[in-house]
């Protein structure tokens, strides 16, 4: 058994400090979840590659679905109490429109989220004898206009579940809801690679594009997966902040009530 760590006191002997400050932890963890998510979900494109010569089949589409929805869901659960567990740039923009996070944190966020998926491709570059990822392509007689407005719909699903499980509940202090979030979002992304990934990839994720995009360098629809997520999870965002988010009540106000009773025969 390893041994435990001697905590290190501040001047008031209050008890152990952290190791880094809360902003720093927070980027960390998203540098560190979104590296585990798109190694773990690119590497399995690149298995299937290595075992199967046509990897487009109904079994090579499920097999990376459910891959991709348990590394989310991993991914989400390891950074989720440091930082929120965006481990995604359009998470993140839908949470900024929603005003939930800073805009100078949402750019430290979203330099690591992209610095973590280029580490994680090139490591898979490294590791398969310089086999250059795919990344994402279009299908055919899918057209770019077909793509982007599949990305917004998917992402708009995506960026509404991580509201509704993970955002609001968590301040409602719902702790039923907040512990399957992570689950709850792994499984919205599978599903919509189920449905989408035949057409375009279903990215859904900007970094989860870049990485693979950069280190293979390959930028063909590139644009695609970027202003499709971002819109989608704007959308979002606005929606669930401004019409489905309990909005806090104002002050009680004085004994005088605000409106006439209504007459006997209207109750």
């Amino acid at each position: 058994m390893l041994p435990t760590r001697f905590p290190t006191r501040g001047a008031d002997g209050a008890g152990p400090e952290p190791l880094l400050p809360g902003a720093s932890r927070a980027v960390l963890s998203e540098f560190v979840a979104t590296a585990v998510f798109v190694f773990a979900a690119e590497g399995s494109v690149y298995g299937l590659w290595k075992m199967f010569t046509d990897t487009g089949t109904p079994g090579g589409l499920l097999v990376v679905a459910v891959a991709h929805a348990l590394a989310l869901a991993a991914a989400v659960s390891l950074a989720i109490d440091a930082s929120g567990g965006h481990v995604n740039p359009a998470v993140t923009f839908g949470l900024l429109v929603g005003r939930r996070i800073s805009f100078a944190r949402a750019v430290l966020y979203w330099a690591a989220q992209l610095l973590g998926a280029v580490l994680a491709a090139a490591l898979l570059r490294l590791v398969s004898g310089g086999v250059r990822p795919m990344g994402f392509t279009l299908g055919h007689h899918i057209h770019e206009r077909h793509a982007l407005l599949l990305e917004v719909v998917m992402t708009f699903g995506l960026m509404y579940t991580v509201y509704a499980t993970a955002v609001d509940r968590s301040r409602g202090g719902n702790g039923n809801v907040s512990a399957i979030a992570p689950i709850a979002i792994g499984f919205v992304l599978g599903a919509n690679i189920l449905a989408g990934g035949p057409f375009d990839g279903a990215a859904m994720n900007p970094a989860r594009a870049f990485g693979p995009a950069l280190v293979g360098w390959s930028w063909r629809h590139h644009w695609v997966y970027w202003v499709g997520p971002l819109i989608g999870a704007g959308l979002a965002g606005a929606l669930y902040e401004s019409v489905v988010a309990e909005q806090p009540e104002p002050p009680a106000a004085a004994a005088t009530p605000t409106r006439l009773p209504l007459p006997a025969e209207d109750y």
